[in-house]
């Protein structure tokens, strides 16, 4: 896994070095930027991160920005800063998924404890993509009758009702529970039906 990184977008150079500064204090990576361009062309996707990004920036505010974020499927958690904030802003901010909103001058202590939850959060849901992904992996490498076949079981079809509802024997039923532990990768049928439930909810989700 990539080291984590904490970016951070603000037009003020003096606050980027002055927060780039603290943060390698607690020894995070950081990447300071003075707009949303330049942090767009650094910005890759899928590593443990998060972002400190002010509110008013010259041609663009971080609001409109998280927005666009939220449309292009990113999930980087969001720390707002801004020296002009309000209930409104700090409103918009959270219902579009915002992990908080520090006002300027900004208490050292706090933004060091904000920006470690953050980098937390975004390690769990680091962790959850690639526990997502292999699952889909896992369960891609199944036949249509295993899969099936899985899907029964999970609902508590013990293998002669599966083998009636299919029109087969139970020794086939059982060849196809068989075959899916090995494709699973996995050593029990209840790792199978753990899997296929993640699945399921995995599916859930995207509908």
């Amino acid at each position: 896994m990539i080291e984590p990184t904490v970016f951070l977008i603000d037009d003020d150079g003096a606050v980027r070095d002055s927060l780039s500064l603290l943060i390698r204090s607690i020894g995070l990576r950081v990447q300071a930027f003075e707009d949303v361009q330049q942090f767009l062309n650094h910005y890759q996707p899928d590593v443990v991160c998060c972002l400190i990004l002010d509110i008013r920036m010259p041609g663009v505010n971080g609001l409109s920005f998280q927005e666009s974020l939220n449309e292009m499927g990113s999930t980087i958690p969001i720390i707002f800063i801004t020296g002009h904030g309000d209930l409104a802003q700090c409103t918009r901010a959270f219902k579009a998924g915002a992990v908080d909103f520090l006002v300027k001058p900004i208490d050292e202590q706090a933004l060091i404890d904000c920006v470690q939850k953050t980098i937390k959060l975004s390690e769990e849901r680091y962790q959850a993509r690639r526990y997502n992904e292999d699952v889909l992996l896992k369960i891609g490498r199944l036949t249509d009758r295993e899969k099936l076949v899985l899907e029964l079981i999970v609902d508590g079809l013990p293998n002669k009702t599966i083998a009636d509802k299919l029109g087969v024997s139970v020794r086939t039923i059982e060849s196809h529970r068989a075959n899916a532990i090995e494709k699973l990768e996995v050593t029990s049928l209840a790792d199978c039906v753990k899997l296929q439930l993640a699945y399921q909810e995995i599916q859930h989700q995207k509908n």
